[in-house]
């Protein structure tokens, strides 16, 4: 659904009072909600339907899965930061887009209840405010997080030194260059219920439904190069061998018994019992995978909630902090009726971040944070290897709820790394039992690499409700999810689950060839 151009008229493509009554057919309500001024899709607003919340993607759209208790009667409420809000019944929503008008707010609408605050004093009151504000103990949150990873390299240039093993020559390398794909693009997704504090170390986590998109491909392209090194290695090296693996000073020694299945026997499909070992190792990989993939995601959304702004020591320790930055009461403006404090930042010396915090100014609660790098915020080099996390930006949504209590309802973060590698490399295989010169073979390169990795982290929250102590140790980790591959983007995987709308490039996703699960 392409967003309609400033020049057309909208046309009722779908009338969602149509769609509501004959739920039977479809079971869910779409839209994009726009700039009723520049007709520019607007990001992360709040949608909220009776008691069930979701926000809109990058592109504005927004989707929300139906059930029999939905009627056109319903109201559906939208609301961002400068805008005024609407809510009326979902009947009255005839189009496919939805319009917010822009709002002004004036400096005397605020100061006339309000004390005019100094940039500090706020970040003060809302420091002061955090314990009444937010849930800072044991929660269980219902969240859905999409991760996506994307790998390019960026150049391989390299010159053979040396090399006594013939198969290991210019053509074979430059086939090695060429087959690694240039470019990746990997996603994964989950809905679940996540029990913790604002402790990385204490979280649980409850796996409901998780994917993986990506172009296997690519994958089965680096495995056909592995074999072909492999049966080269095997052909030209001893197994009582071990490696030296040099680069520049540097030195690590390799076994040739930690090769993996370097030098592993194939299995005799007739041997009943070798076959029924080798199932058995293959259920252990499958399990082994099922508790690293929720060991991953739990590890990697606890970070998330143990890095929000509301705690200290965080990387966005703006609040607590404030003598690292320059700060600024830039504006004001509204979210819903309320009126909103809009404070910039800058660090006051080392490279950190800056954006801009907005701050309710009737109960100083932190509602959104937006921000961005300065500068790399690492930026090494040594003896030929360079690394630099050269961004890091986002913003982190909190919404209040009917318990008065404001709740992370968004939180998306992209971070860049890049690195690099120009040294020499050189592989060496010695023998454990030969007299006196015990190398056999050598290959030595000068090597001139880089990569580049970008990450982003899209996490809704859809509730949150407290719990004690006891109940969280209680709680017993059951995770028998495993990601379902995907190699397109499958509209109706998600379906009767609310998550945050893919952006066009995840639905416009394709492999190169088509697998099966």
């Amino acid at each position: 659904m392409e967003p309609i151009k400033p020049t057309q008229v909208p046309k009722p493509v779908f009338l969602l009072f149509f769609l509501l009554t004959t739920l039977g057919k479809a079971q869910s309500l779409s839209s994009v909600v726009v700039d009723s001024a520049t007709q520019r899709p607007v990001p992360y607003a709040s949608v909220q339907l009776k008691d069930r919340g979701m926000i809109t993607n990058e592109e504005g759209r927004f989707t929300f899965s139906l059930n029999e208790t939905i009627r056109p009667t319903d109201s559906l409420f939208i609301s961002c930061i400068g805008y005024k809000s609407i809510g009326r019944p979902i009947e009255q929503f005839t189009d496919t887009l939805i319009y917010l008008s822009p709002r002004a707010i004036e400096l005397r609408e605020v100061i006339v209840s309000n004390k005019e605050y100094t940039p500090k004093e706020l970040l003060q009151l809302v420091e002061e405010n955090i314990e009444k504000n937010y849930l800072t103990s044991f929660t269980q949150k219902r969240l859905f997080l999409r991760e996506t990873y994307q790998n390019e390299i960026l150049r391989t240039d390299y010159q053979i030194k040396k090399s006594t093993i013939d198969a290991f020559n210019k053509n074979f390398l430059d086939s090695v260059v060429q087959t690694i794909p240039k470019s990746n693009t990997y996603y994964t997704e989950m809905l679940g219920d996540l029990y913790g504090s604002g402790d990385a170390d204490r979280q649980k986590l409850n796996l409901i439904k998780a994917s993986e998109l990506y172009d296997k491909s690519k994958d089965l392209d680096l495995e056909l190069l592995e074999k072909k090194f492999n049966q080269i290695v095997k052909e030209n090296i001893k197994t009582d061998s071990y490696f030296k693996v040099k680069s520049g000073l540097f030195g690590t020694k390799i076994d040739a018994d930690d090769m993996g299945s370097l030098f592993e026997d194939e299995i005799d499909s007739t041997d009943a019992a070798a076959l029924d070992k080798k199932l058995r190792e293959e259920q252990k990989r499958k399990e082994e995978r099922r508790k690293f993939f929720s060991k991953y995601k739990r590890e990697t959304l606890g970070n998330l909630f143990e890095n929000l702004p509301i705690f200290k020591g965080t990387d966005y320790d703006v609040i607590f902090r404030p003598r690292r930055y320059n700060l600024s009461l830039e504006s004001f403006t509204y979210l819903g009726d309320q009126a909103v404090y809009v404070i910039g930042f800058e660090p006051d010396g080392s490279p950190e971040f800056k954006g801009k915090l907005f701050i309710n100014s009737d109960d100083f609660a932190l509602i959104r944070m937006d921000f961005e790098n300065t500068e790399p915020l690492k930026n090494l080099r040594l003896l030929g290897v360079s690394f630099s996390e050269y961004l890091a930006k986002g913003s982190i949504i909190f919404s209040k709820g009917s318990d008065q209590k404001y709740h992370l309802r968004y939180y998306d973060i992209v971070k860049g790394v890049r690195v690099g590698f120009k040294r020499p490399l050189a592989i060496i295989e010695k023998n454990k039992n030969v007299r006196g010169r015990r190398k056999q073979n050598e290959l030595r390169l000068k090597v001139d690499a880089s990569f580049g990795n970008v990450n982003r982290y899209e996490l809704v929250v859809f509730d949150e409700v407290p719990i004690s102590e006891d109940q969280f140790e209680s709680y017993k980790e059951s995770n028998k999810v495993l990601p379902t591959y995907m190699p397109d983007y499958d509209p109706d995987f998600w379906k009767g689950h609310n998550i945050i709308e893919p952006n066009k490039a995840i639905k416009a996703f394709r492999s190169d060839v088509e697998f099966s699960n």
